[in-house]
């Protein structure tokens, strides 16, 4: 998306209350999640070792920001992106069993990212992991997977409505599951952010499944790096999907407005195929990816929920840094302050 400035935008809380109110959000959503999924709260690295396999590439294009370490040589280290692969480790270092978890709030910088009303350089969010049975790995226990946090969701919309009346609360009682060919089908002249605008429109609320892997046009819907979620595809009978994102339609700036991102991970299986199709065999040479070939590693569900984009959206904020203090290009600052949006 590119920078908005909706018309006749106001302040739902002064900034003040605002603090107050992302506090209150965040506790009592990660204590929600926690219970849901059976999840226990860990401490989590802000930086892992390059070369390792361990980082998420997101789309595998962007950079991560890194660092050489002077007491090891200059071996260098690499801050974040996400804990997708780092989460499955520490899952079977602690022996975790199935219906049970962990969460952390992880921290991240993508200097890559373009700033808008919903991107920013800094990155803040749930990540989440579970610990599941083999003959879980399928489409309904993803679906009930989403619910519970869905639910979660809407729990703590309302809590935001006890406090401060004066913001109602927007989402659907349920939410809509809908595959990324699907869309493709129902839409096949628009580009993929529309089709989601289209389908989150009318729905209010979805989880978008199947991205990562080419649909009929032989494109992705999006890119997904190959290594951590099973990306599902078309096949005969229809279609079926094992990853997705949450997406709620966000009426202040007229757009598809993403919450979260998950899925079921790979498996040696999957793994060995969406690396194939991505071109990028080498990888499973690396440390994590050697884990997860020979059986170390549990087969697992999760995926991040961002902490700033539900406080934005739950506050119905028009832009990510009212509710997260970080850097803005000047003009986009300027802009929001003639418009009535206060920048932290």
């Amino acid at each position: 998306m590119s920078f908005i400035i909706p018309q006749n935008y106001r302040q739902r809380l002064l900034p003040e209350t605002t603090e107050v109110a992302i506090k209150m959000v965040k506790d009592a959503f990660q204590k929600r999640l926690s219970h849901a999924l059976n999840l226990r709260r860990v401490t989590a690295p802000l930086f892992v070792l390059e070369g390792t396999g361990i980082n998420d590439d997101l789309n595998g294009v962007e950079q991560p920001v890194s660092f050489a370490i002077a007491s090891m040589g200059g071996r260098r280290a690499e801050v974040v992106h996400s804990l997708a692969k780092w989460k499955r480790l520490k899952l079977a270092a602690y022996g975790i069993a199935p219906g049970y978890g962990i969460y952390t709030d992880m921290n991240a910088i993508r200097a890559c990212e373009e700033l808008d009303n919903l991107h920013s350089l800094y990155v803040d969010q749930w990540d989440w992991e579970r610990v599941m049975r083999d003959d879980e790995r399928n489409e309904a226990y993803l679906r009930q997977t989403v619910e519970r946090i869905y639910d979660a969701i809407l729990a703590t919309e309302q809590d935001v409505y006890e406090a401060f009346p004066h913001i109602t609360p927007r989402l659907p009682r349920e939410i809509h599951f809908v595959h990324t060919e699907e869309l493709l089908r129902l839409f096949p002249t628009l580009t993929p952010t529309e089709r989601e605008a289209e389908a989150a429109k009318r729905y209010g609320a979805i989880f978008l499944m199947g991205i990562g892997g080419r649909l009929s046009n032989g494109k992705p819907h999006d890119g997904r790096a190959p290594d951590y979620d099973d990306w599902s595809t078309p096949c005969d009978n229809g279609y079926y999907g094992l990853n997705g994102d949450i997406i709620v339609w966000d009426d202040i700036l007229g757009v598809p407005f993403e919450l979260s991102s998950m899925g079921i991970r790979v498996n040696p299986e999957s793994l060995r195929r969406q690396l194939d199709e991505r071109g990028c065999t080498e990888r499973a040479e690396l440390f994590y990816h050697r884990a997860l070939l020979s059986g170390q590693l549990p087969q697992t569900i999760g995926g991040g929920i961002g902490q700033s984009r539900l406080c934005m959206y739950l506050l119905q904020k028009a832009h990510v840094g009212e509710v997260q203090a970080s850097i803005w290009p000047p003009e986009q600052a300027q802009a929001c302050r003639e418009a009535g949006i206060l920048l932290m």
